[in-house]
């Protein structure tokens, strides 16, 4: 009874103590207080232009965003690119394997909080000289047997385990969060480059319209100039301009066809096994409306400011972890089995052995080592949190940079309209008046350089709409907490669903 009070004593100071965890708790950092994302108040809506593209688009303060997020664009292709690529990428694979890696060291670093048993048989047989101790030249010959069951706990007296294990817990969220990440940038890199891949070759195909028109000015150079009405200056000054559109080829023909080995990367095998068709630029849809999350809530959509939070959270536990690694370590052990000679022996009082110790360990003179690692950890958590400061700052700037591209894109583009338009009809009059005999070749050349360049801008700037929707839903976050998969809890602390 004295032993069971005494054990009983030492479980309930044990209790007691386990009750006390030392270090600085974590609290997430506040939302910045800002009202607004860009410096001056963004418009309700953008300017629009009579071409593809060209739609004028509503910005909504605090519209959800979809889980799939690239339906907005209404192209089945870019739905299939996507799917396939967050299907098939290597680099998810791994984003996947790295987290449940940490979550299985979660898992491992739960069982330090739980006592560890083992059990052991042992069975010996033994001859040993009866000479060796002065009884004849005989021997004897026995056997012994042993079971035992070994319990052995160390006590988190001041919490440094349970400090590792919300360590872990963070470095785990931190994955989690960082598997979004890269799910998030590798569906917009590949809209992205499936939109570069149709402005290529809609550059290409302007400038393969372009070429057969110079051709044509060519051979109608040439046919005035064998009747003697234009000097061989004209014709050389045509066969240049041709030359160097012509010369335009083959740089475009290369950054498509890199551009298509980009996309065969994205979705996870090598170039040689794209056989996808080349996006039509003009089959994308504009989406009417776009979303602009309150300021408050983008550190709660953002993968990467998640990110960054758990690494705070981690080094927060970390300091805790340092600090009681400097305090007592206490530690319980337990023994109890059975000997005997014989089996029957082994089941009697006589054969049953059991010790309880317990231990403290107190460090007393380590020349500094664990004061300097929990200073370590405290600066650690200085730059966790400078970290996580300049991310959330970062992701502040993709927002007003997106939304400040889609104001001025679509005054680009509207810009870019009228100038292509201009420039066409400029062309018209001025080759009107050089085949009536007025005017010099070289306006027509002029002409045609400006006509030329107005339509490659355009086809520039209506692809900047596209990519500029595709970079403002990354910004926000990509909708990741309405997506089925993703656990209820974690998306309602982003507060946009109920």
């Amino acid at each position: 009874m004295r032993r069971t009070a005494i054990l009983a004593s030492v479980l309930g100071g044990a209790a007691l103590l386990a009750g006390c965890t030392v270090g600085p708790d974590y609290i997430a950092p506040a939302a910045p207080p800002s009202p607004r994302f860009t410096e001056a108040p963004t418009p309700a809506a953008t300017v629009q232009a009579a071409t593809p593209g060209g739609e004028q688009q509503s910005l909504v303060t605090d519209r959800d965003i979809p889980g799939e997020w690239w339906t907005v664009f209404h192209s089945p292709q870019i739905t299939a690119l996507v799917t396939q690529a967050l299907k098939a990428n290597p680099d998810i694979a791994a984003a996947q394997a790295t987290l449940l890696q940490a979550r299985e060291s979660v898992r491992a670093a739960e069982g330090a909080l739980m006592p560890s048993v083992s059990g052991g048989l042992q069975a010996q047989r033994t001859r040993e000289s009866l000479a060796a101790i002065g009884f004849g030249n005989g021997s004897i010959l026995y056997s012994v047997g042993a079971a035992s069951l070994n319990v052995s706990y160390t006590l988190d007296a001041f919490g440094g385990i349970r400090r590792q294990l919300e360590q872990f817990n963070a470095q785990a969220e931190y994955q989690r969060f960082q598997l979004e990440a890269t799910d998030l940038t590798l569906a917009a890199n590949v809209i992205e480059a499936a939109i570069n891949e149709a402005a290529l070759q809609a550059r290409i195909d302007t400038t393969q319209r372009i070429i057969q028109a110079d051709t044509d000015a060519l051979d109608l150079v040439k046919r005035r100039f064998a009747l003697g009405a234009v000097s061989q200056a004209d014709v050389l000054q045509q066969q240049s301009l041709l030359d160097a559109q012509v010369a335009t080829l083959p740089g475009l023909r290369k950054q498509a066809q890199q551009v298509r080995n980009q996309l065969a990367v994205f979705l996870g095998g090598p170039p040689d096994r794209y056989h996808m068709a080349t996006l039509d630029l003009n089959s994308l849809t504009l989406p009417a409306e776009l979303p602009v999350s309150l300021p408050s809530k983008l550190v709660q959509q953002r993968p990467d400011i998640r990110a960054y939070g758990a690494l705070l959270h981690s080094a927060t536990a970390a300091v805790g972890v340092a600090t009681a690694n400097m305090l007592p370590q206490i530690s319980l052990t337990g023994n109890y089995g059975l000997e005997g000679t014989t089996v029957p022996n082994l089941f009697t009082p006589a054969g049953i052995v059991w010790t309880i110790a317990s231990s403290l360990t107190q460090p007393l003179f380590d020349g500094g080592t664990l004061t300097a690692r929990r200073q370590a950890a405290k600066a650690a958590l200085d730059v966790a949190a400078a970290q996580y400061s300049s991310t959330v700052n970062t992701a502040f700037q993709n927002v007003a940079d997106s939304l400040v591209a889609i104001e001025r894109d679509a005054e680009t583009l509207q810009t870019a309209l009228a100038a292509q338009k201009t420039a066409a009809a400029s062309l018209n009059v001025t080759r009107s008046q050089y085949e009536a005999g007025a005017g010099s070749y070289v306006n027509v050349l002029t002409a045609e350089q400006a006509d030329y360049s107005s339509r490659l801008n355009l086809v520039s700037a209506q692809a900047a709409r596209f990519t500029d929707t595709v970079a403002l839903f990354q910004a926000l976050g990509g909708g990741w907490w309405n997506r089925t998969d993703v656990d209820a809890t974690v998306a309602q602390c982003c507060g946009v669903i109920p």
